[in-house]
């Protein structure tokens, strides 16, 4: 299989190592992968209900599910593979209970169980894998585990 990496560089994004380092030198800033909610939010409202329990993978210390509740979402699962994020994340949100943050490697999910959220949401940890090592097992890895974790309730919206 022909995969191009001319775009990728050498860094382990796949690595907890790597993220934590990345965290602690960049402490205290927030950064959205290439959109913020503003952007994505009409499709955001379009299939995901603000009564749903959503999952975010790689959510790192994006500003998306802060405004999320802000736009009236009740139940945000937050998880990243950097213990350091999380930690950073669940000070800062301690008092949202809306929030929820956990430190988990989305390609093993075991913790929760089939079905446990409506939504599953993604800004950039399927293309940070897929410049890693082994980019086509972790990513196959990640498309599984996600796929187990949420409920296909919305499906018929899609298309």
């Amino acid at each position: 299989m022909f995969r191009d990496v001319s775009s990728c560089n050498t860094y382990n994004y796949g690595d907890a190592l790597y993220w934590d380092s990345r965290y602690i030198q960049e402490a205290g800033g927030a950064f959205d992968w290439y959109q913020r909610y503003s952007s994505l939010r009409p499709f955001v409202r379009r299939y995901v209900p603000t009564s749903s329990r959503v999952l975010m993978v790689g959510c790192g210390n994006a500003l998306m599910s802060e405004d999320m509740v802000k736009d009236g979402y009740e139940d945000i699962m937050n998880i990243d593979i950097s213990s350091v994020a999380i930690e950073m994340m669940r000070r800062k949100y301690e008092f949202v209970p809306q929030l929820k943050y956990m430190q988990m490697d989305v390609r093993d999910m075991s913790f929760f169980p089939d079905e446990s959220f409506d939504s599953v949401m993604d800004k950039g940890t399927l293309d940070s894998l897929m410049c890693g090592t082994d980019a086509p097992i972790t990513a196959s890895r990640m498309l599984g585990e996600t796929s187990q974790t949420w409920r296909d309730l919305y499906a018929d919206n899609l298309w």
